[in-house]
């Protein structure tokens, strides 16, 4: 794999056991400066550990306390203040997912609720999904759980895999008002993409399917087997992700080595119409690196060949699939680097810590100069787990940006700014990251809704 370890999804072996697979976590800058022309707030009351998720102004987290337990907390999305938190657990969920953050869904002009898994135990069941105001957090209505990756916003429902241990696992369509069960999908599904009427699920299966849903019925209106769109033999462990370009779903699978057979899995990326499910193009044999855009945004890859061999380092039009820049193998630098990029990813920076980089202009492959040029990338690469209280461990946070001097190797000093927009991505014209403490940071620069490296 590239230098720096993927941010992973669950891994499902085929006879449906799961394996997670380690996320990225990290730090931020300290004090971030913002451009003062930009609504901004900084939250420290928070130790955000998951994405932050937006609805009906209320920006929703996952926080850790300092006892090691997990809370919700809800901050107003205009001024970052702290609305209200209550416990939050994890239940099912594996640590290559990272801890779930919640999900905010907005049911009306001004109105939403913030969907939690609360640690509340029932009987046979191992926790509770709790369903509260987004402002107030009152308790609107709740459902017990056995085991799940968390719940998700699908349009204007709330969607859950349920039962996720068991062969009775299944996804869970709800209202989010009542809680009514409005339909079901067999199996663990994970919502990929979702508008007012539609939904796209990954399917997870020993042959995994991209399957949309009209949003009120269940009905299908489509459905792609993953190996018709990129190759046979894929193997979920290995990890994928999933980003929009337009009118179409760009996604990656990742490789996976299994350790009985030796035999690498299918991997690469492909794109599709959410229309109708027709293939625009696909990349096959092919790494996502990290730090990097999403797969629907900024994709860059790295090609691997048949006897494992990595060649030069490619970003990708994520609309065509065509290459829009890169570098060859016979020009990437020697070992100790890790990647970074500048805001706007038109140049491949190679960081070496403490020393001189190398950095390479991706439209037309040359050398790039490094004395004053910055480039963003992962502040560690070596994070630690989080020291969950009475949960499995192997949990990370998710991973944070910082500012670094190419020439130096060193983090700019003082106030290194936003981190960029491919990174973060932004949600209603906010974007929110975490920094090194784990306080929440927003600013609202008019970037409307655009996907992140995290989707």
């Amino acid at each position: 794999m590239p230098v720096i370890r993927p941010l992973a999804k669950p891994a499902l072996s085929l006879a449906g056991a799961l394996a997670g697979v380690l996320a990225l976590a990290g730090c931020s800058s300290s004090k971030v400066a913002i451009e003062e022309t930009h609504p901004t707030w900084l939250n420290g009351q928070v130790n955000a550990v998951s994405r932050a998720t937006v609805a009906a102004g209320v920006a929703a987290v996952t926080s850790l306390k300092p006892d090691g337990t997990l809370e919700t907390a809800a901050l107003d999305l205009t001024g970052g203040r702290r609305l209200w938190a209550h416990p939050a657990t994890i239940a099912g969920r594996l640590p290559g997912m990272g801890v779930q953050p919640p999900a905010a869904v907005e049911t009306g002009p001004g109105q939403g609720v913030v969907a939690a898994i609360d640690p509340a135990k029932r009987g046979r069941w191992n926790a509770t999904l709790i369903v509260r105001d987004a402002r107030t957090g009152q308790r609107k209505w709740s459902r017990p759980v056995q085991s799940t990756f968390g719940p998700q916003r699908c349009g204007p429902y709330l969607c859950m895999s349920e039962n996720t241990a068991l062969a009775s696992a299944r996804m869970v369509v709800l209202d989010p008002l009542t809680g009514k069960l409005l339909w079901t999908l067999p199996g663990i599904s994970e919502v990929e993409w979702s508008d007012p009427s539609r939904v796209v699920m990954l399917r997870m299966a020993r042959h995994p399917v991209l399957s949309a849903h009209d949003l009120k019925s269940g009905a299908p209106v489509w459905q792609l087997p993953v190996e018709q769109a990129l190759n046979p033999g894929i193997d979920l462990s290995g990890g994928w992700a999933f980003g929009t370009a337009g009118e179409n779903l760009v996604g990656y699978v990742a490789p996976y080595t299994n350790p009985k057979k030796n035999k690498t899995s299918a991997f690469g990326l492909f794109s599709v119409k959410l229309a109708d499910g027709t293939v625009n193009w696909l990349r096959p044999s092919v790494v996502r690196v990290y730090p990097s855009g999403s797969p629907g945004f900024a994709p860059v890859v790295r090609p691997i060949d048949d006897q494992g061999q990595y060649g030069g380092f490619a970003r990708l039009d994520p609309g065509s699939g065509r290459v829009i820049g890169q570098i060859a193998a016979d020009q990437v630098p020697g070992a100790g680097w890790w990647l970074a990029f500048p805001k706007d990813m038109g140049r491949l920076d190679f960081l070496k810590p403490n020393g001189s980089g190398s950095a390479f202009d991706l439209p037309s492959g040359q050398p790039a100069p490094v004395k004053d040029q910055r480039g963003w990338s992962f502040c560690v690469t070596d994070p630690k787990p989080l020291p969950l209280a009475g949960q499995p461990q192997g949990f990370y946070s998710v991973a944070s940006l910082c500012e670094f001097d190419l020439a130096t190797g060193k983090r700019v000093p003082g106030s290194p700014g936003v981190p960029p927009a491919w990174f973060t991505g932004s949600q209603d014209g906010w974007r929110l990251w975490r920094d090194e403490k784990g306080a929440m940071h927003a600013v609202r620069d008019g970037s409307g809704t655009a996907p992140g490296m995290y989707g």
